[in-house]
């Protein structure tokens, strides 16, 4: 499917085994991952120096193998570090080809310069996982679709929405409306609403720095309705518990939140417990810290490893993806 698939450091032959292996950040889910392709995971043992420096190990031969790499790269920093370290294991230990699996790809809402004196996170994080030898990205709804253009590697963007949809779909919402939380997520929104065959409606929110919304106002109509914001994160929650609070007042019958990533630092959780959301939809890219009755989480596993299957016999990613 990628037109330079055909590059020898790119391309895998079904012939060439498939090796799996977990960084320790994102250990459960690779797990399930592994069960759902049908093999367990590598063996690799991470030693730490006194100061916390790391240096992985794998504990098999990965010679001529198509090794794949999951972990997800949240804070704190030592994920990626573990990341990097693990790749350049791999190709030192002279493996084939080095797939490198990123559930949740952090750093991705460093996108682009919005003001003076700041880094591109994204492009950096992209960098270094090419110098130390990807052969090819696997990620899930990247907070902004331009980071693809970053790597000069295939990536394949998953899409959370194959779980997400029959699972909204199983709760008989009439009428629905699709709220995007913002102008940037309003193309993501806009397919879940065809999908669904609801409306759709955006919140115009200005933020005057990270985390904080200084206003909002909403574009559309949600009296009557069960409104669901669809977004690919949710961290402090704050702007979610706001735009709830605002769906509220304008009179929608209930309101949920469809989400991909639950990074959910900070007060996350005590605010979705005291807000008016009737559910929070998530997946397992990342772990949650605690239990809530109102988080619900769907598995993305089973997404990931089909991916994985068919990059490995040369089959189309994207025909997993809803159209």
């Amino acid at each position: 499917m990628w037109g330079f698939e055909s590059s020898p450091g790119n391309r895998v032959s079904p012939d060439i085994p498939i090796r799996l292996f977990a960084g320790s950040a994102s250990r459960a889910f690779a797990e399930k991952v592994a069960e759902h392709y049908g093999q367990p995971l590598g063996q690799l043992t991470l030693h730490r120096f006194s100061d916390g420096e790391m240096q992985p190990k794998y504990e098999e031969s990965i010679r001529g193998a198509h090794v794949c790499l999951i972990q997800s790269t949240n804070a704190p920093a030592d994920n990626l570090m573990e990341l990097l370290l693990l790749i350049d294991a791999a190709r030192r230990a002279s493996a084939e080809t080095i797939t490198v699996v990123i559930p949740y790809f952090g750093y991705a809402r460093q996108d682009r310069k919005e003001e003076g004196r700041v880094s591109i996170g994204a492009k950096l994080i992209a960098n270094l996982l090419q110098a130390a030898g990807a052969s090819r990205i696997v990620t899930m709804d990247l907070h902004a679709g331009q980071i693809q253009g970053f790597f000069d590697i295939p990536l394949d963007n998953l899409e959370a929405s194959v779980v997400h949809i029959p699972y909204i779909q199983s709760l008989g919402l009439e009428p629905l409306v699709i709220v995007s939380p913002d102008a940037g997520g309003t193309s993501r929104a806009r397919k879940y609403a065809r999908r669904l065959h609801a409306e759709l409606a955006l919140v115009d929110k200005y933020r005057n720095q990270p985390n904080q919304v200084h206003s909002m106002r909403l574009i559309g109509e949600v009296r009557g309705k069960h409104a669901l914001i669809v977004d690919d994160l949710v961290d402090t929650a704050g702007t979610l518990v706001r735009a709830a609070e605002l769906l509220l007042q304008e009179g929608a019958e209930s309101i949920r939140a469809c989400i991909t990533h639950p990074v959910l630092s900070g007060e996350a959780y005590d605010r979705i417990d005291r807000s008016c959301l009737s559910e929070v939809i998530v997946t397992d890219t990342l772990p949650l810290r605690r239990a809530s009755d109102k988080i619900t989480v769907l598995s993305v596993a089973p997404v990931f490893a089909q991916a994985l299957k068919n990059i490995h016999h040369h089959e189309s990613v994207s025909a997993l993806f809803f159209s």
